[in-house]
């Protein structure tokens, strides 16, 4: 059974930082890319990062980029996120998600992600 746990969220005032963890299980998590999308309150999924299976490249959305790391450890099934620099916009449930797919041209795509977290609540605020 494929599993993905979030962790590391929490309340955290402006200009703070947190780190995200996303433990991995049921499937082999080396040969998969990896996104953290996030769902501010009333708003849509936004796609906010992505690493690809050996970690050798990422990308980011606008909006965290130059705030926000992504990384992952391969022999330890765990993806995480770096945030500094936070913001209140940043105030969202955090999700992991797994790629489903090779091609790396469609990561903002949220339908090609097959397995997704239960989420991590960021709270940014004063």
């Amino acid at each position: 059974e494929v599993q993905l746990v979030e962790s590391g969220g929490g309340l955290v005032q402006p200009g703070g930082s947190l780190r995200l963890s996303c433990a991995a299980s049921g499937f082999f998590f080396g040969g998969s890319g990896m996104s953290w999308v996030r769902q501010a309150p009333g708003k849509v999924l936004e796609w906010i990062s992505f690493i690809n299976s050996d970690g050798g490249s990422t990308s980011y959305a606008d909006s965290v980029k130059g705030r926000f790391t992504i990384s992952r450890d391969n022999a330890k099934n765990t993806l995480y996120l770096q945030m500094t620099s936070l913001k209140p916009e940043d105030t969202a449930v955090y999700y992991c998600a797994k790629y489903n797919l090779g091609d790396t041209r469609a990561i903002e795509t949220m339908t090609n992600y097959d397995y997704w977290g239960q989420g991590t609540q960021v709270t940014v605020s004063s």
